[in-house]
């Protein structure tokens, strides 16, 4: 009996290689890197090829969509000033989950989902909310899940751990990283003190 293919929208690799490992259990995996919030472009190649490390190790396929930074910056740039988990997320994983959606029906995938709501920083109910609209326009099952309950987050970490995997302290946005240098410039502030 073979199983239910399903493309994967991956945003890097801890997180891929957690949740493309859980779905092989009962689906047929592929792995879709679209990621044109990932910035800088070194970090973008980094994990990117990450996640090709991932796709080896578990025999999965992997296939990346060329980034379209110039138009994201375009969507999102009315809402750089949100916090992580405000609006401006909200369109990022509209964004990405879109261009899922569209390949899954042009390969004809009967299934898509994505690994982003591993994370402790993205919110599940608009993420299934999103891929649940998306499949309707597209024609395409999208298949919900909350992928940090049972521990996910924590085995994801462990996994990365064991197979030496970068984990990366920001989600990849600009806006996120320069966030993250704000915190920790006040952190080292507060050290010196």
């Amino acid at each position: 009996m073979s199983l239910e293919r399903i493309l994967v929208h991956v945003c890097c690799a801890p997180d891929g290689a957690y949740v493309l490992q859980l779905l092989r259990a009962n689906y047929s995996p592929t792995a879709f890197f679209y990621n044109p919030n990932i910035h800088p472009q070194e970090e973008y190649v980094y994990r990117r090829q990450e996640m090709e490390r991932v796709a080896v190790w578990l025999k999965v396929p992997l296939i990346e969509e060329p980034p379209d930074f110039d138009r994201w910056f375009k969507l999102t740039e009315a809402y750089k000033n949100e916090p992580e988990k405000g609006r401006r997320c909200d369109l990022c994983y509209a964004i990405r989950l879109e261009r899922t959606a569209e390949r899954a029906a042009e390969q004809k995938f009967p299934l898509f989902t994505t690994v982003m709501s591993l994370s402790p920083w993205k919110k599940s109910q608009v993420i299934n909310a999103l891929g649940e609209a998306l499949g309707q326009k597209y024609r395409v099952n999208f298949l919900q899940a909350d992928f940090k309950k049972k521990n996910g987050f924590l085995k994801s970490v462990a996994l990365s751990r064991e197979l030496g995997l970068y984990r990366q302290d920001y989600c990849g946005c600009q806006y996120s990283l320069e966030a993250r240098q704000q915190r920790k410039a006040k952190q080292s502030e507060a050290e010196r003190k």
